[in-house]
């Protein structure tokens, strides 16, 4: 049987921990599953092995693979000028 090649959309989003180090956790919306690492590359490899895993596991189960739409998301950022006396909130 061919091999079919998918593409699932990954988020990586950077954050601070209990002891406040930085980690990236990277997760994947279609499949439900998230990682992360200590870098941003280490987030990367460990969510695609858990997705590989995850895609066998679920094969060897008889379940169906859920599968991406057509990419239509589009993440960007944006600047806007505050007001001098605006107090900020970091999250």
């Amino acid at each position: 049987m061919e091999k079919k090649v998918l593409n699932y959309r990954i988020v990586v989003e950077k954050e601070n921990d209990d002891k406040g180090k930085t980690v990236y956790n990277a997760y994947c919306k279609t499949l439900g599953i998230a990682d992360y690492g200590k870098t941003i590359n280490q987030a990367i490899s460990r969510i695609t092995s858990l997705i590989k895993f995850h895609i066998e596991s679920l094969a060897l189960e008889g379940h169906k693979v859920p599968v991406e739409k057509e990419q239509t998301t589009v993440i960007t950022s944006i600047k806007i000028p505050t007001p001098s006396h605006a107090r900020f909130l970091y999250t």
